[in-house]
């Protein structure tokens, strides 16, 4: 399934900084950043409520926001993207 997890979190405190650097770094961990607080996931169902739990940990929830979205599959056949474009396709072989 291919997700896009997109978050708000609340920085005015170092606690909030070290949030944010987390959950992006749980998010990279699972798919590919596409603006800085969007990231697009391809995941299988277990992975989803992985990704989910460990997010939910991490979020302060009085202050932060984060939303999931199951994407429309084939999401290239769906998604419009103007502009440039820096982002690799992950259902081609990326090489290292």
């Amino acid at each position: 399934m291919e997700i896009l997890v997109c978050h708000d979190v609340s920085t005015k405190t170092k606690n909030g900084e070290q949030r944010l650097r987390k959950i992006a770094k749980i998010c990279e961990g699972f798919g590919q950043r596409v603006q800085k607080s969007v990231f697009e996931c391809i995941i299988k169902e277990n992975e989803k409520e992985i990704l989910i739990t460990q997010l939910n940990d991490t979020i302060n929830k009085e202050e932060d926001t984060l939303h999931i979205y199951r994407l429309r599959e084939p999401h290239h056949k769906y998604t419009h993207i103007l502009g440039k474009k820096n982002r690799a396709d992950l259902h081609s072989p990326i090489i290292l």
